[in-house]
């Protein structure tokens, strides 16, 4: 009778308590016999191939077959540009202002008319206008060009189903290959210049247009497909007369993207030189720690991001018309303005009305960075010696006497882990086994380091998850794709990016999962965090990279903290809007049951909501993995550092592993939070 009570009570074993299981098992056995088999800690060198010179002498042959075409295509698209960037550098102030202004009013009547023409008169006073013309050349001509190429790689998608699945892993790679990545063998192919930023924003722009696309398409109503049909019109017709104006609003919506995406990445392309434009201003002064004239030139990108944004953003919702005389006047307004600036002889470069507001930042900053210096290193090294470091090279190497007032031993280790390895044993007894086996590892890896982690332990737990997540299918590709890192003699440098963006995302995903919480439990506090996050998603990613450094200097806790500000937007919108999409059904019923406000929340509102809660978690980690290479500008270590110093140094062959290593990261995270998101859908039968 005792026997059969004990094994009514011993439940089967879940498939993550097994993954959880394994996965402890190799990081006891890596602990244990580490210090006498290396090869159980670092991969060993005998194992290593050349990968860099490998991929740097085949992608050179390759790139050196198409580079007499590439620069001719490069000169001829050269023209374009120079017309373009002519025209409104040339053009009178007032006149750019009136256009935009009348096409705000336009498109959104009053309230968008005064955001194109304050936010661009703002440009106009900082002193900055030619820059930002220049910007709006590059982006005016690559926007076109990224349209054109994911209109036709999500046609293709929709009208090939054999070419559907390519087409979304091309995509996923495109979006997760870093940004620097693309300009390396972009120089090499097409030598420096203005161009290659062109070039490089036009095919990091394209994939947000071609998914939208194909989410478009797929989305139209079947009755609107049946209907073209019966109307006798050739497929042709059907896909260009009928599908893709019905799916107008979705394509519209990536055409939003799409331009975001681009001015992103002209700026990025500043890197290079060679184009006197907003990138580059900025990358000179913060060089120069002109914090002052690098804010406000910064600015100038957050306003013409915000403008696009905004605008592009209300052409994918329907809207009313507005009359189109007051849009008309606003132009005759605009010329007449600008006839009398060239009569007047205004400059064209704007009325630089903000030189002094620069000064008085920049002495302010210097001011408050002497003042309360003490202060914020404080607040950094306690961030750096008790928080980032500990990760980075686990407790037994980061305690010391300087720091922590004691040195960790061999008896700190064995009682740090005594107490984990019971706080585990105490849930497994309670039928939590999964939990308590990651209480486990986690005081593992913390006692080692993310980035002393043995590659057994990084592998195969990868491998279990996806197991876990989705079956042998995804097990195969993690174990091939993180191989590919360990061979290519890249997988220290890929540790150091995984713990600095594994940092960033636990980070973002506390704050993001409370601010989100908070926000979906109080409309007030949604009313004061929305517009926070509708800023920070619209600034470029190079901007964050001011605030920080003015403040705490370069440095990895600078790189965190603008990864961390980049990166925890998604993880706060995907929170809430998880947590307030609750079928009404399912709230009636736990209130009918007695269940308070709080229990709601947390036993039906949360359980529903954790497969978007889930997705917001991918999403931040890919924009961590953005942000990691952005960030290395400002001292970061790792993959990002890597891809900087080849495009440096025009080093194809580094700069391609190190890209596609940074890819895989993301891609492996990716598939795996996807794989759990999934199953989380099917587990609540949606």
């Amino acid at each position: 009778m005792t026997s059969n009570a004990q094994e009514d009570r011993a439940p089967a074993l879940t498939r993550g308590a097994k993954a959880a299981l394994l996965i402890l098992a190799v990081a006891i056995i890596c602990r244990l016999f580490g210090a006498q088999f290396t090869w159980l800690v670092a991969w060993p060198d005998t194992l290593t191939v050349p990968m860099t010179e490998w991929v740097g002498s085949s992608v050179g042959w390759f790139l050196g077959v198409f580079k007499p075409a590439a620069r001719a295509f490069s000169y001829l698209l050269g023209f374009p540009m120079e017309w373009v960037g002519q025209g409104l550098r040339l053009a009178p102030w007032p006149l750019v202002v009136g256009v935009v202004t009348a096409i705000g009013w336009l498109i959104g009547g009053l309230r968008m008319a005064a955001l194109g023409g304050i936010g661009l008169g703002l440009v106009v006073i900082s002193g900055y206008w030619i820059e930002g013309m220049n910007t709006l050349a590059l982006v005016s001509v690559s926007v076109p060009l990224a349209a054109v190429l994911g209109l036709a790689i999500g046609i293709l998608a929709y009208e090939a189903p054999w070419a559907k699945g390519a087409v979304n892993g091309l995509l996923d790679i495109m979006q997760t290959v870093p940004a620097f990545a693309y300009l390396t063998p972009l120089i090499f192919l097409f030598g420096f210049g203005p161009v290659v930023g062109l070039i490089a924003s036009a095919i990091y722009a394209a994939p947000p247009m071609a998914r939208n696309v194909l989410l478009g398409l797929v989305r139209v109503d079947p009755e609107i497909r049946e209907a073209a049909v019966m109307s006798g019109g050739t497929r042709r017709q059907q896909l260009f007369l009928v599908e893709l104006p019905a799916a107008n609003q979705q394509i519209m919506a990536g055409f939003n993207q799409c331009l975001m995406a681009a001015l992103s990445m002209v700026i990025i392309a500043a890197v290079i030189g060679g184009f006197k434009d907003i990138g580059w201003e900025v990358l000179q002064t913060m060089r120069k720690a002109q914090f002052g004239p690098s804010l406000l030139a910064g600015s100038v990108i957050v306003i013409f991001a915000v403008i696009i944004d905004r605008m592009s953003a209300a052409l994918a919702e329907p809207r009313e018309s507005y009359d189109k005389r007051v849009a008309v006047g606003i132009f005759v307004v605009g010329v007449v303005v600008s006839v009398w600036a060239v009569i007047a002889g205004w400059g064209t470069n704007g009325i630089a009305a903000m030189d002094g507001v620069a000064k008085s930042v920049d002495a302010g900053v210097s001011s408050f960075t002497i003042n309360h210096g003490t202060t914020l290193d404080a607040v950094k090294n306690t961030s750096m010696f008790y928080g980032l470091l500990p990760l980075r090279i686990g407790l037994a190497d980061a305690v010391l006497p300087f720091t922590w007032g004691f040195k960790w031993t061999a008896m700190h280790s064995m009682a740090f882990l005594g107490v984990a390895g019971l706080i585990g044993a105490v849930l497994a007894w309670r039928d939590r086994v999964t939990a308590g086996a990651v209480v486990v590892i986690a005081a593992l890896i913390l006692e080692i380091g993310v980035a002393q982690a043995p590659w057994p332990l990084i592998v195969l737990g990868a491998a279990a998850m996806g197991w876990t997540a989705r079956g042998w299918r995804l097990v195969t590709l993690v174990v091939v794709l993180l191989g590919l890192i360990l061979v290519s003699g890249l997988w220290e440098r890929a540790l150091m990016s995984l713990y600095l963006s594994g940092a960033a995302v636990a980070t973002c995903a506390l704050i993001g999962g409370v601010l989100g919480f908070l926000s979906a439990a109080s409309a007030r506090v949604w009313t004061v965090v929305r517009p926070v996050c509708d800023i920070l998603q619209t600034i470029p990613l190079f901007v964050f990279l001011i605030p920080v450094v003015m403040v705490f200097q370069i440095g990895e806790f600078s790189a965190f903290l603008a990864i961390c500000m980049y990166a925890v937007v998604p993880m706060i919108r995907y929170t809430r809007q998880g947590l307030v999409s609750t079928p009404e059904d399912m709230i009636e019923a736990a209130t009918a049951s007695g269940a308070g406000r709080w229990q709601t929340m947390f036993d039906v509102r949360a359980p529903y909501a954790a497969p978007t809660i889930l997705l917001g978690l991918n999403q931040t980690i890919l924009y961590a993995f953005a942000m990691l290479v952005i960030a290395a500008l400002i001292g970061t270590t790792g993959l990002g550092q890597s891809i900087y110093l080849a495009l440096g140094q025009a080093d194809v062959g580094l700069g391609v592993t190190a890209g596609a290593a940074m890819a895989i990261l993301a891609l492996v995270a990716d598939r795996l939070v996807q794989g759990f998101a999934e199953e989380r859908r099917n587990a609540l039968g949606l």
